[in-house]
């Protein structure tokens, strides 16, 4: 062997014992600096942001703190991983500002949720949002005005329009409720970085897909990017694939994405009436990612923030407020 084949011998094999093989894409800029914790690869490829400040994350310091190791590595799974931000109040705008904002500094897009329809949640656990009508409007535009020329994707109305389909909503609301979702789609696709995907329930929801793809066209979804599903909720991935492609077949090919956060157990057997709210024994889902496997679905994500309850129910707090015991579990029982 010639001395210059024994010399690019020894520097591949110095190369590959270094790990300076090739990246799959390339490197994304998530590699640890010295002294940081590497985030799981799944994390890593995600296009999506990842709040350092989130109620997971701070749990995670407050019980290394306190000695609780090994709970704190469990809840790495959801702290080290994007989550939606479910921006709240009469005025939304500096909360949206702040994620969008921390997600440009690193590269990343921001994932949102405006939730404040009136007559929100039929008056059950997640009751509330806007008064009437006008203050939706100027919510809802504060929303939009936070974005700004940044990126979002923004998941529109959970629950809103499939309790229209399902009578949930009183009649006498609906032209209102529609009226006020698609001039929503109008007012977010005014800022060219923004995606839409108003909310349609889930597989075990509405059993008739064409009752739903008739009112997500009244509530604006062809002037959006694509509906979502399964938001909050505990069904399969395959099953919201396949059901979300049914809805896509009415609508002309719709895009969707699936909220992923906690399924990963699937749904608890039982009533639908009581198999929502805080079910035990679940788990995290697929990590928020865009690689889906379907050209339809554009990603998975997780819109509902693993941790935090549906409501007071099973011992639960609130809705929306974190829950440290239910997080646990969720990801301890994470695949």
């Amino acid at each position: 062997m010639s001395a210059r084949i024994r010399t690019l011998t020894s520097l591949l094999l110095l190369g590959f014992l270094l790990g300076c093989t090739p990246q799959d894409g390339g490197g994304d800029g998530d590699e640890p600096r010295s002294g940081e914790t590497a985030r799981p690869a799944s994390a890593a490829k995600s296009p999506f942001w990842v709040d350092p400040g989130s109620p997971a994350a701070r749990q995670v310091r407050a019980w290394k703190q306190q000695g609780r190791a090994d709970d704190a590595e469990l809840l790495e799974r959801i702290a080290s991983r994007p989550v939606a931000e479910w921006p709240a109040g009469h005025d939304p705008g500096a909360d949206v500002r702040t994620a969008v904002r921390g997600a440009a500094a690193g590269g990343r897009t921001a994932v949102l949720v405006a939730y404040n329809i009136p007559h929100r949640d039929c008056g059950q656990h997640s009751a509330g949002g806007a008064p009437d009508a006008a203050a939706y409007e100027r919510w809802i535009g504060s929303f939009a005005d936070g974005i700004g020329d940044s990126k979002a994707v923004v998941i529109l109305e959970p629950d809103a329009v499939p309790h229209v389909v399902d009578g949930c909503t009183p009649p006498e609301l609906h032209e209102e409720r529609y009226r006020l979702i698609s001039g929503a789609v109008a007012r977010l696709k005014q800022h060219p970085g923004v995606k839409v995907y108003l909310d349609a329930g889930n597989s075990a929801w509405i059993s008739d897909p064409g009752n739903l793809a008739q009112a997500l066209r009244r509530a604006g979804v062809g002037e959006a990017d694509g509906f979502a599903l399964n938001v909050s909720n505990f069904r399969r991935t395959g099953e919201q694939l396949a059901y979300g492609r049914r809805v896509s077949d009415l609508l002309g090919g719709a895009h969707f994405v699936i909220d992923t956060s906690r399924n990963g157990n699937g749904p608890m057997n039982g009533a639908p009436g009581e198999v929502w709210c805080n079910p035990p024994g679940r788990a995290l889902g697929e990590p928020p990612t865009t690689r889906t496997g379907d050209d339809r679905a554009d990603a998975f994500l997780w819109v509902k923030r693993p941790g935090e309850s549906d409501g007071q129910c099973r011992g639960g707090p609130k809705a929306g407020e974190w829950w440290p015991d239910y997080a646990l579990g969720l990801a301890r029982r994470a695949g």
